[in-house]
């Protein structure tokens, strides 16, 4: 097992990758317990300068002489021996943890409730922070994105509670201690760390045993891979408590009804003993219906009355790049998605259909994300994406990867039962005005630069280009 270290052991601490949504996260909450924090990153950005108003140091650019004096270094997952700085580190023999090690620390005392799936965690770890706050409970937490409700993605309450999103892309979840589980589905992803699906279900499978006897695991009966870890731990491991929740006759907790309300989404929860709740979201889709079904679990479990759980879910606004609403411009509203796995584009795609309605079309434009993710996945892209009226599909961003011969955009594009196809970025916002038509919804999907182009396409529309 993974050794863990307190926090008061780490003395000085500097962080590498700062800037980044996950490091940031580390140094916001290790600032708020009195650490001493420097920090760098490559470029500077506007959260460096928060995190110096709040106390830290910090320099941008790596360097060997710009290693301040410290004890302890966090790393975010992309710095490796060859920068630097890093380097630099191994020579002086200072104590390197990642980033989830970081956090971890940050977690010492706190009841810790940690939300993992391959998709919806952060979403689901955001609704379960408003809820908590909105209830009073004053929670810590550390979430992969910026969330409206919130303000930032990580802040160290005055509470008993930390919630975490438990980021499983590279096993990192396996050095948290949680006391309370949220598995909202697991399915082949990050197969350059894993190789095989089977490895990816081990790895959840061995973070769900890190629960101690009497821990909660909170899991999807909808996902055939949250669903049977759940039955296993029933049978292995008696002593932790288990609830699944779905819209499945099987589940624990069961969803029903779900539609359209008065501009929200709303569902029926049926909640044991024939108790139903009324769930009711500012953010579309049946997919933010079960993630909000879960946080109501461990509101429970936090000592919530049902009411005011569902009031704090009734709150979310939604984070940043989960369905964002970019702008409206001649009756089409334009909307940003983080979706990069096939399951993911299909939840926002039938979440976008319910926001358009019966009469309005659905446009998106897709970038793919990773080489070896489209090498696996380019047909179920092109499946989900046949979903819309119009798909756009740019060249793969390819984040930290090289090239794969015969991996390209195209595999995604050419599979398409839609209109649209393979276009370059400077046509995406005249392709779109030219299709689009008032009350239609367009959507920019994807985990690369795609984001950037929402504001142009608003823009385009707005000039009735």
């Amino acid at each position: 097992m993974q050794q863990l270290h307190a926090l008061a052991d780490l003395g000085r601490v500097h962080l590498m990758g700062i800037g980044g949504v996950g490091v940031s996260a580390v140094a916001r909450l290790m600032l708020a317990q009195g650490v001493a924090v420097t920090g760098s990153d490559a470029k500077e950005l506007p959260v460096l300068d928060e995190l110096r108003a709040l106390g830290a140091g910090i320099h941008v650019g790596y360097s060997a002489a710009a290693l301040p004096e410290a004890d302890t270094v966090v790393v975010s997952s992309v710095i490796k021996a060859g920068n630097p700085e890093y380097d630099e580190a191994l020579s002086r023999g200072l104590r390197i943890l990642h980033r989830s090690e970081g956090l971890a620390a940050t977690m010492d005392g706190h009841h810790v409730v940690a939300v993992c799936g391959t998709h919806g965690k952060t979403t689901t770890t955001s609704l379960i922070a408003v809820m908590l706050r909105e209830a009073g409970l004053s929670p810590s937490f550390a979430i992969g994105a910026n969330v409206a409700g919130l303000g930032v993605n990580a802040e160290h309450g005055a509470g008993r509670i930390f919630v975490a999103e438990a980021d499983e892309s590279d096993a990192s979840f396996l050095n948290y201690r949680p006391d309370a589980i949220v598995v909202t589905n697991i399915e082949a992803d990050h197969l350059d760390h894993y190789g095989t699906e089977a490895a990816v279900h081990e790895s959840f499978h061995r973070f769900a045993d890190l629960l101690p006897d009497g821990g909660l695991l909170v899991a999807c009966a909808d996902d055939p891979g949250a669903w049977a870890l759940a039955q296993r731990i029933r049978r292995e491991r008696p002593l932790v408590r288990v609830q699944t929740y779905g819209f499945s006759d099987a589940a624990d907790r069961r969803l029903g009804d779900a539609a359209p309300e008065g501009g929200r989404y709303a569902c029926q929860l049926d909640w044991g003993s024939g108790e139903s709740h009324r769930l009711s979201l500012a953010v579309p889709g049946d997919h933010n219906l079960l993630n909000a079904a879960a946080a109501f679990a461990i509101g429970l479990d936090c000592g919530l009355e049902p009411e005011a759980a569902a009031a704090g879910l009734a709150a979310f606004a939604g984070a940043a790049r989960r369905f964002e609403f970019r702008g409206e411009a001649s009756g089409v509203r334009v909307y940003d998605d983080y979706a990069h796995h096939p399951t993911e584009v299909l939840a926002a795609l039938r979440a976008g259909r319910s926001v358009a309605g019966d009469r309005g079309r659905v446009h998106v434009v897709f970038q793919p994300h990773l080489f070896t993710r489209t090498r696996e996945f380019w047909a179920q892209f092109a499946q989900a994406l046949s979903l819309a009226d119009t798909a756009l599909v740019l060249d793969i961003y390819p984040a930290r990867e090289q090239p794969l011969p015969g991996v390209t955009a195209a595999l995604v594009a050419d599979a398409l039962e839609t209109d649209g196809g393979l276009v370059g970025r400077d046509e995406v916002a005249d392709r779109i005005a030219e299709a689009a038509r008032r009350g239609d919804i367009v959507m920019t999907i994807g985990a690369g630069d795609v984001t950037e182009l929402g504001q142009d396409i608003v823009a385009t529309l707005g000039t009735g280009a």
